[in-house]
């Protein structure tokens, strides 16, 4: 089974790809050429597992299909529509473009989420060695002294007490609520539910929406632009949406699209899509321009994603030092504040 691919090494393939095959390489040459220069050993075997296919008669998207590891279903589908058309090179070079952007996006989305992890990091085990080690400690002072304890300070000594005498059951209810999300993803329902609660919560359920939008639109439109069938387009976006909610909107709109009605009115009925996208849409369906105006909406919401993550980053920064400090600082002064009595007694 091949290794995954990195992301980044994807997305150079695709571009130098469309580069040779525009600059009339044949086919097989410049798989050839990109099979040497790629250094990611699996991927080297994809590349030329491809070149045995092709030279074997298969179709270049039919080659790719053989790899959804490394090859989105999306990369085929559009591959597929540039054969057709005789247009790989553009092609190509679109599917180039969209991975680079939805490649910008996923490692923006990962920033953000490097500072909380960080101080997630350094709490837990700040924490860990005050109740373990530090809190017995004074707990042993105290009880020699004879003072008489105020309530904060006897929380944290329960709550020493507890991880002292009970860590091997803490440390086992650790994995329990991700393993009981990922049997609930596992499910329909369960990742219905799951993705509307995660859409629901504030703040978060914004920006997931107008990423979840984001992928969607530059998806559909992407395809629809490399002359992929309108039906097909919405099959692979929904595949690829990444969000149960949005899939379901979307193959909406798919069987609407086959009784002869129009995408808009499902995607308005799904209540994720605000009322901008969908007359957009439905102007995009009446004009004959709908990969143009999906295209457009997919620019401004990546714009908004941008604005609301930097948002985010803004306000998780300093909320999550304010929780470090109130966590630790608090286990500290609730330990001293029998100390100040003493002080104050005498």
């Amino acid at each position: 089974m091949t290794r995954r691919v990195p992301a980044r090494d994807v997305v150079v393939f695709t571009r130098l790809f469309a580069t040779m095959i525009g600059a009339g390489l044949p086919l097989v040459q410049s798989l050839n050429i990109l099979g040497r220069q790629t250094e990611h050993r699996g991927f080297r075997r994809v590349i030329r597992g491809m070149v045995r296919d092709v030279e074997s008669g298969e179709t270049l998207s039919g080659a790719m299909g053989r790899h959804r590891r490394v090859f989105s279903e999306l990369s085929v589908s559009m591959v597929a529509a540039g054969e057709a058309a005789g247009a790989l090179d553009t092609i190509l070079g679109r599917l180039a473009d969209f991975l680079e952007q939805h490649g910008a996006l996923a490692r923006k989305v990962r920033a953000a989420l490097i500072y909380p992890a960080m101080i997630f990091a350094v709490t837990v085990p700040a924490v860990a060695i005050l109740l373990v080690f530090v809190i017995p400690t004074f707990e042993s002072m105290f009880a020699s002294a004879g003072v008489p304890l105020p309530a904060p300070t006897r929380l944290v000594i329960a709550a020493s007490a507890v991880v002292q005498g009970y860590w091997w059951a803490l440390l086992g209810a650790v994995p329990l609520p991700a393993l009981a999300v990922r049997r609930a993803l596992g499910t329909s329902r369960g990742r219905l539910f799951m993705d509307r609660l995660m859409l629901s919560v504030p703040i978060l359920g914004g920006l997931l929406r107008r990423a979840a939008v984001s992928r969607f639109t530059r998806t559909l439109g992407t395809l629809v632009a490399s002359g992929v069938s309108i039906l097909q387009g919405l099959e692979v976006t929904a595949r690829t949406a990444g969000n149960r909610v949005i899939h379901d909107a979307v193959m909406s709109s798919r069987a609407a699209i086959e009784r002869g009605e129009t995408i808009a009115r499902p995607l308005e009925e799904s209540g994720v899509f605000t009322p901008m996208v969908v007359r957009m849409v439905e102007v995009g369906e009446q004009t004959g321009a709908l990969d143009e105006m999906l295209t457009r909406v997919a620019d401004f919401y990546e714009q908004e994603v941008d604005t609301a993550l930097e948002a985010l980053i803004a306000m998780v920064e300093p909320a999550m030092i304010v929780v470090l400090g109130v966590v630790v600082g608090g286990m500290i002064v609730a330990m001293y504040l029998p100390i100040f009595e003493m002080i104050t007694a005498v």
